[in-house]
């Protein structure tokens, strides 16, 4: 039988200065928000929008996504664990030694960076931020920023799920045969399948498609790109979540599907309805 395992154990680290690590996790972080800043800058540039509108558009979606996809980790996924430690829902720290906080001074902690961060927090908070940015900044209308914003996070979305492959997080469960990955700095000896590029690839192709749509009167439908990207994003994250380790949430209370999966329903229902709404209004 051929074998098509993986062994796979990556620094998550690209250097260490100090004792403080450069994660690739935290890198790709960066790398979709500096890209998709430059995704944006040419959609302004194309539809002859004032830069004047660009970096507090940047500040206003950096913050809502971090924000978002941290409390969607707490609320969804982890709240048994973060209604007991309080502090690390917004601090990059864990306890270690029951940690402690006296007179203001925090002990019994140790940095970790920010580690848990859910897709469907992140969705929510983009959504709540914009929103409030386009309430700030009336230039366009909300659906007009939120179509065009769609090819960023998107190609984002790709890293991001990239980054979790290097820190072997969000596996996928054990393939039962000598194909996938071993993801040996968890210790193991078995090969799981790459869940994370699975969803990666996934996103690769919703961006490209998506692009190739923005450059087509179809970008004019207001709500329209809008749609294809929660159809296409959440039903790609919700077959994969078939083949993906539980990340716990509330799956033990409504057992037909997993959290992940759960959670996707409403945002594929939502992309349909801004599909029909959007082609029917171009009609009329």
């Amino acid at each position: 039988m051929i074998n098509l395992k993986i062994n796979w154990a990556p620094s998550e680290k690209l250097f260490e200065i100090g004792g403080f690590g450069i994660h690739i996790y935290s890198l790709m972080f960066i790398i979709a928000f500096l890209y998709g800043l430059r995704i944006y800058k040419k959609i302004f540039i194309k539809e002859n929008i004032d830069q004047k509108y660009l970096e507090p558009l940047f500040i206003f979606m950096v913050v809502s996504t971090l924000i978002g996809a941290r409390l969607g980790e707490v609320f969804f996924y982890n709240w048994d664990y973060f209604k007991d430690h309080p502090l690390e829902i917004l601090l990059p720290i864990k306890a270690i030694d029951g940690g402690t906080m006296f007179f203001g001074l925090i002990s019994g902690y140790e940095f970790i960076g920010f580690r848990g961060l859910a897709s469907h927090g992140a969705t929510l908070g983009i959504m709540i931020g914009i929103y409030a940015y386009q309430r700030t900044y009336k230039f366009k209308p909300l659906l007009w920023i939120l179509d065009r914003l769609t090819i960023p996070v998107a190609i984002g979305g790709f890293l991001v799920r990239t980054g979790n492959f290097f820190n072997s997080e969000i596996v996928g469960k054990y393939t039962g045969s000598n194909f996938g990955v071993v993801f040996q700095n968890r210790g193991e000896t078995l090969p799981r399948y790459p869940a994370q590029m699975y969803e990666a690839f996934g996103y690769l192709i919703l961006f490209f498609l998506l692009r190739k749509l923005y450059n087509t009167n179809l970008r004019d439908h207001k709500g329209f790109l809008l749609g294809i990207f929660f159809i296409g994003l959440f039903t790609i994250r919700f077959f994969v979540e078939f083949i993906k380790e539980s990340q716990g949430g509330f799956e033990s209370v409504m057992p037909m599907f997993s959290t992940g999966q759960w959670l996707s329903i409403p945002f594929i229902i939502l992309g349909l309805g801004l599909l029909i709404v959007s082609l029917r209004k171009k009609r009329a």
